[in-house]
């Protein structure tokens, strides 16, 4: 594999990862690894490199803000995501402001808390009332300008509670299609990743760093 932007012939790829969320750096980690193996050095983003505030209205504006600030603050390619869950009953909500639906300080039971109540206020009470998909959308920023963005989906519905105990998040009320009304909270990471909204993009992001050319 050839590093997007500069003219070499085949090379490890130096890229660094934007997330500071250990739970989110150990997902993507697990998918790119098993994507393309050694041909990526996955590296930690500096201590030294603030976050950036998501101003973006949309997922890839948000994405594309933090892997630019990361690239200009290293000189590395870097790549970013962001992920947001739009629920049909709730027009589309919490969307681009999902890690922060109950506040910019929330807790993950407390977004999920604020989803669960919403809901019932909405009067959702069958799956069909309570679809909804993840969306996260990966963009990977080069030194010499190159961009690739690549997004992931998954359809499921939300569940009344909270069920199983891996996983982050809104894992444990997002039933993915397909998953025999289990939510990603109640599978392992491998199950999770095959069929995640993130194993999704990444694997797409993957293609395109393969696909590359000089």
């Amino acid at each position: 594999m050839r590093a997007p932007g500069n003219g070499a012939g085949p090379s490890r790829l130096r890229l660094v990862v934007a997330t500071a969320n250990r739970d989110k750096a150990a997902e993507i980690a697990a998918i790119l690894h098993a994507e393309l193996g050694e041909a990526v050095e996955l590296v930690s983003r500096p201590s030294q490199v603030a976050d950036v505030e998501e101003t973006g209205g949309t997922l890839e504006e948000n994405a594309r803000l933090k892997a630019r600030a990361l690239l200009d603050a290293t000189g590395l390619a870097s790549v970013a995501d962001d992920t947001g869950l739009e629920v049909a009953a709730l027009g589309g909500e919490p969307g681009v402001y999902s890690s922060r639906y109950a506040g910019d300080h929330a807790s993950y039971a407390d977004n999920v808390a604020k989803l669960v109540a919403a809901l019932e206020e909405a009067g959702a009470e069958t799956p069909e009332q309570r679809s909804a998909r993840f969306r996260t959308v990966v963009v990977g920023r080069f030194p010499g300008g190159r961009e690739i963005v690549a997004e992931g989906v998954v359809e499921g519905t939300i569940a009344p509670e909270p069920r199983g105990a891996s996983g982050f998040g809104y894992d444990p009320v997002f039933s993915p299609s397909g998953a025999d009304g289990r939510t990603f909270a109640e599978m392992s990471v491998a199950e999770k990743n095959a069929l995640s909204h993130r194993g999704r993009a990444f694997r797409a992001f993957a293609v395109g760093l393969r696909n590359a050319g000089p």
